[in-house]
């Protein structure tokens, strides 16, 4: 009942990958399939006030256990992998005892490696559960779903004092779309927290502002041979514009608290091209400014084109930094950060370099920060978590419901 890589191994075995095309939540028929397996799963084990609806959200509670008033609070976690890589036919490889140096995965000729990864070096002696190098492997977040159920499932069985705790989990978070169905009403938490981070330790309470970009250029094909002055080459457009955008300033070369601009897809042809950007910012003033710069370069691109030639550009925003929403209450990062401290988790408050459902639900009146997992690479094939991370996780969790509760007496 309580084996948590059992239950983890079961819950990756589900492809969930979400759809960012799909005009439907969930966008995917595996998140409905994972969250009817865990509606009967949470009923089996007694949980109460288990409910799965029409969108693929799954909650369920833990009553109280204590004669005093105490907060209600919540855990959330999401359903669906990320779409950057596949999450079918996931086989997990177990490395116990790491010793250094590299992890041949699979037979698919890829390494995960120190080199690349240096976070490995502090790993010695932990327990490695990695991909076989063809897929993603799906702790992002299923190492939060077993995390959670697991701590649960410990705070009852081990009766340690705690309130009444809701717990959820969520479709489409991936692509920015579930938490904008979450029954914020109905969940009843004061407040909660994603289970949603990467390394021990990790504790968010910030994250990027975010849009997507959507450039549609519409060029002119003659035949090449007589091309001088009349062809206007849609994908020539395309780099034009990429190449006005800072170099340096694309995920691969910013870190911390540094924005950027991530061509996610090009497709064209000379007739017409299609370009997707993800735009991330702290700072919402920064945030309004990279989307404007977007919107001048395709101007200054467009300047001159005959006036059958256009590049359209649509701007979408996905969610905004929750630091000042979570920051009217305090004490719920306190707790989260006394509660690490207090199972022997050095706590290390960073901004998440993404966005989390905490993110769209702290704008809604459930402040929400992000507790790690213990997972690291996500969103491809060399991602991996570790067993130790993973009860460590569970720890908190449960530390979190027991501080909560004493707080309260």
């Amino acid at each position: 009942m309580d084996n948590i890589l059992e239950r983890f191994f079961r819950y990756v075995s589900v492809d969930t990958q979400s759809d960012p095309k799909a005009d439907r939540v969930p966008s995917t028929d595996g998140q409905l399939n994972l969250a009817r397996g865990l509606f009967k799963e949470l009923t089996e084990l007694g949980f109460e006030e288990v409910t799965l609806n029409e969108k693929g959200c799954v909650m369920a509670t833990l009553p109280s256990n204590v004669n005093w008033p105490v907060p209600v609070i919540g855990f959330i976690a999401h359903l669906d992998t990320s779409p950057d890589a596949s999450g079918k036919g996931v086989k997990p490889q177990v490395v116990e005892n790491y010793r250094g140096g590299d992890v041949v995965l699979g037979t698919s000729g890829e390494v995960l490696s120190p080199a690349r990864f240096p976070m490995l070096n502090k790993l010695i002696g932990h327990t490695l559960i990695t991909t076989d190098g063809t897929t993603l492997l799906g702790s992002d977040d299923k190492a939060g779903i077993t995390e959670i159920i697991t701590a649960m499932l410990r705070l009852r069985e081990q009766n340690r004092p705690h309130g009444s705790i809701r717990f959820a989990f969520t479709p489409d978070e991936e692509i920015g779309k579930g938490a904008q169905h979450f029954d914020v009403e109905t969940f009843a938490a004061q407040w909660a927290y994603t289970v949603d981070g990467g390394g021990v330790g990790e504790l968010e309470a910030e994250n990027f502002n975010a849009a997507s970009a959507n450039i549609k250029i519409y060029g002119n094909n003659v035949h090449p041979g007589s091309a001088k002055d009349v062809m206007v080459n849609a994908m020539t457009l395309a780099t034009r514009i990429h190449q006005k955008l800072p170099a340096e300033e694309t995920p691969e070369r910013t870190e911390g608290y540094q924005g950027f601009y991530h061509l996610i897809s090009l497709n064209g042809t000379v007739e017409q091209a299609e370009m997707n950007y993800i735009i991330r910012d702290f700072d919402r003033d920064s945030f309004a400014a990279r989307k404007a710069r977007i919107q001048e370069i395709a101007r200054e691109v467009q300047a001159g084109l005959p006036s059958d030639c256009r590049i359209e550009v649509t701007l979408k925003d996905s969610y905004f930094n929750m630091r000042d929403e979570v920051a009217k209450f305090p004490h719920v990062v306190e707790i989260a950060r006394q509660s690490m401290v207090d199972v022997g988790v050095e706590p290390e408050m960073c901004p998440i370099r993404g966005g989390t459902d905490g993110a769209q639900l702290s704008f809604r009146g459930l402040p929400c920060p992000n507790l790690f997992t213990g997972g690291y690479n996500f969103h491809g094939k060399h991602e991996f978590v570790t067993l130790q991370g993973m009860e460590k996780a569970v720890a908190v969790i449960v530390r979190i419901a027991e501080s909560t509760a004493e707080r309260a007496r």
